[in-house]
């Protein structure tokens, strides 16, 4: 098995659920405490050990590609007022040379058709997806879980969590050979299930490890759900030919593309944090007296 190096990251999506705060910044860029929410996506993709990002984007995104660059001037003014620890911060930020590649999604045809767009800089490796609304806190990295895990089974490795049984019509639902643990066979997946009839109340949630194979499959695959190439149909055409197995993480998931959830995550995050946590708290206290 080839180590699992490269990620795709999918930001070409409008970001309709946070209007209007997305309407001219991207919704992946909305702030998380004092960050945007990508620094915490790319922050566990390095931790799990990946060594190059392909962002599929699209109009109105090249604000992303800005943001994972030098801003002289900001930087010079920050150095000459001695203001070296937000310095550092901003610095760290930053990517390695050829770290990061940028490639177009120039129609909105859904997120198979996103991750297909990323084909030729793939290549011919098994490589993550990693949908950047989910922002997933973990002690040990959502995504790095998912790499041992591969490392273990090989093949296909999906990322799911637990939801409660009359919410799974929402969602894409895994169906398991059995279940024992938290790392487990596949034998299908059902994207929204009507209620009464999932085959588990396991969701698939914005991490994935796929083997190269899926482009070829995305190439000939016609519209789904919603009008658009969905990346599950794919993978359930793999799954004829290649094993895939769904890895319950041990962690809190945010959908930071939902209004509420990323005010959950903005409270959450906060509240851990060494240097806020306690003040945090104090201006949070009034709201719940």
């Amino acid at each position: 098995m080839k180590k699992v190096r490269k990620a795709v990251i999918p930001v070409a999506g409008l970001g309709t659920r946070v209007l209007p705060a997305s309407k001219v910044v991207p919704k992946e860029l909305l702030n998380l405490v004092d960050r945007p929410i990508l620094a915490y996506i790319i922050e566990e993709a390095r931790a799990a050990g990946i060594e190059h990002f392909v962002f599929v984007t699209g109009r109105s995104k090249g604000a992303i590609e800005d943001y994972f660059d030098h801003q002289v001037e900001l930087e010079a003014q920050l150095s000459a007022k001695n203001k070296s620890d937000v310095l550092n911060a901003l610095l760290a930020e930053l990517p390695r040379e050829g770290e990061m590649s940028f490639v177009r999604q120039m129609q909105p045809k859904g997120l198979g058709h996103a991750v297909w767009c990323a084909r030729d800089i793939i290549g011919d490796e098994a490589f993550a997806v990693i949908l950047p609304d989910m922002v997933m806190d973990a002690e040990v990295a959502a995504l790095k879980q998912a790499v041992e895990a591969y490392d273990k089974v090989g093949g296909n490795v999906i990322v799911v969590e637990r939801v409660p049984h009359d919410q799974t019509h929402q969602y894409g639902v895994v169906a398991l050979e059995s279940q024992e643990g938290r790392l487990n066979k596949m034998t299908g997946m059902v994207e929204k299930p009507a209620k009464g009839t999932a085959p588990s109340n396991l969701i698939v949630s914005g991490r994935y490890i796929l083997q190269p194979e899926i482009f070829g499959l995305l190439a000939t695959q016609e519209k789904g759900a919603g009008g658009e190439i969905q990346l599950t149909d794919s993978m359930s055409r793999l799954m004829d030919s290649q094993s895939f197995h769904a890895l319950e993480y041990e962690g809190v998931t945010y959908d930071c593309g939902d209004k509420i959830g990323l005010l959950r995550a903005n409270v959450a995050m906060a509240l851990k944090r060494d240097d806020l946590g306690e003040a945090a708290r104090r201006a949070l206290a009034p709201f719940f007296v």
